[in-house]
């Protein structure tokens, strides 16, 4: 909010405009970015949460032409998000050259935001078996309404930028057509994406560059009606943002509706998977290597509740969040596609199974889902799963 705030004062002359363009990101923080299975931020913590702000940050210097300060914030988000910072990176050049020299650089920048394309290995079976478990990575892949919500931001991005040419808003103007720029690059960046040669570049999903243009989008149309339409009219500002953020609640409510909305410091939680991995924390030895259902996190219940970072202790790879970190670090593939493939059948397992996991993998305590399995020891238990040794 300090970065918008921050921003909102470079753009906008009216304070109306400003505090509008900060409430309309407020109000829809957690709305998906398109096909990119991103939201703007996280309803949990995440390296994003940081990255993101720290972007922004990247953008209000180069719009104030202090590169020192760019710089600075690049290497904080590279830090944090060493894919993020990409994005960032790639947007602030276009918007430097149009700052500083207008529109006879752009060309350059397209052609130099195309060059990592050209740095990525061919992919391996496993790898794209990763690829393949990722449909969003691809944009031709896209449902109908997913390239909407791509393209649409941009057709009233150019919009924009002529209303702020009319009422004389230089840097609107110019932060409108930077963005244009911006994400027609990784649209053509997106599509080439789908040919098998240039598959590898997939893992810097282009499409992300989407999350950058949501945030800039909403603080500008939100601006824009601050200042032609809602004004001073308290009644204009309560029809805008209440339904808004009311659908935005509901929304939220609906994805995990097993964990408390708030997560306050210090309270138990009341989910029965996370009770289940704090027993794991507080009872198995430290070096207790765990296998659970591999889409467990996709399960009802677990409401993404990572086990790692719960439990604090190690386990076999699992196809939701593991296959995310492989995308990154093709050289994992092969690691990984050994571990989900030995525990395909999961739901049908019987104890030869799990023996056979701790004799190929040093597997010794399991997360399972009720009823469970006899024939182990299940030290803890509750409704939804039970903690098992094997032995």
């Amino acid at each position: 909010m300090l970065g918008c705030w921050h921003l909102s004062r470079i753009l906008f002359n009216d304070a109306r405009a400003q505090w509008s363009g900060i409430a309309s990101v407020m109000a829809v923080l957690t709305i998906p970015v398109a096909g990119t299975a991103l939201d703007i931020m996280d309803q949990y913590l995440s390296p994003r949460s940081l990255s993101t702000p720290a972007v922004l940050f990247m953008v209000i210097n180069t719009l104030n032409r202090k590169p020192v300060r760019v710089c600075v914030w690049a290497v904080v988000t590279a830090m944090v998000h060493p894919l993020m910072v990409i994005f960032g990176i790639s947007y602030v050049i276009p918007l430097w050259l149009y700052r500083s020299y207008g529109d006879n650089r752009i060309s350059r920048t397209t052609a130099f935001l195309l060059i990592p394309l050209s740095l990525f290995p061919s992919v391996s079976n496993a790898y794209r078996e990763v690829l393949d478990a990722h449909s969003y990575f691809f944009f031709l892949q896209w449902h109908w309404y997913e390239w909407l919500g791509a393209f649409a931001p941009l057709t009233l991005l150019w919009c924009f930028h002529h209303i702020a040419q009319r009422q004389q808003l230089k840097m609107l103007g110019l932060v409108c057509r930077s963005l244009i720029v911006f994400g027609l690059v990784f649209f053509l960046a997106a599509l080439l994406v789908s040919i098998p040669s240039l598959m590898s570049f997939a893992r810097l999903q282009p499409m992300r560059c989407l999350q950058l243009i949501y945030i800039l989008f909403f603080l500008i149309a939100g601006g824009l009606l601050g200042q032609f339409w809602l004004k001073n009219h308290v009644a204009k500002w309560i029809l805008l943002f209440l339904p808004i953020c009311t659908g935005m609640f509901f929304a939220q409510r609906q994805l995990f509706p097993a964990t408390a909305h708030i997560e306050w410091p210090g309270k138990a939680s009341a989910n029965e998977w996370v009770k289940a991995f704090s027993w794991a924390r507080d009872h198995t030895p430290l070096e207790a290597f765990f296998a659970l259902n591999p889409q467990y996190m996709n399960l009802p219940g677990e409401d993404q509740h990572g086990f790692r970072a719960v439990a604090e202790r190690s386990r076999l790879a699992d196809r939701v969040k593991d296959s995310g970190a492989v995308s990154m670090f093709p050289a994992l593939a092969g690691t990984w596609s050994v571990q989900v493939k030995a525990l395909d059948g999961w739901k049908t397992f019987r104890r030869e199974d799990f023996l056979r996991l701790r004799n190929q993998f040093g597997v010794s305590w399991v997360v399972l889902e009720q009823p469970g399995l006899a024939g182990f020891p299940c030290p803890y238990s509750n409704s939804a799963v039970l903690v098992c040794e094997i032995r």
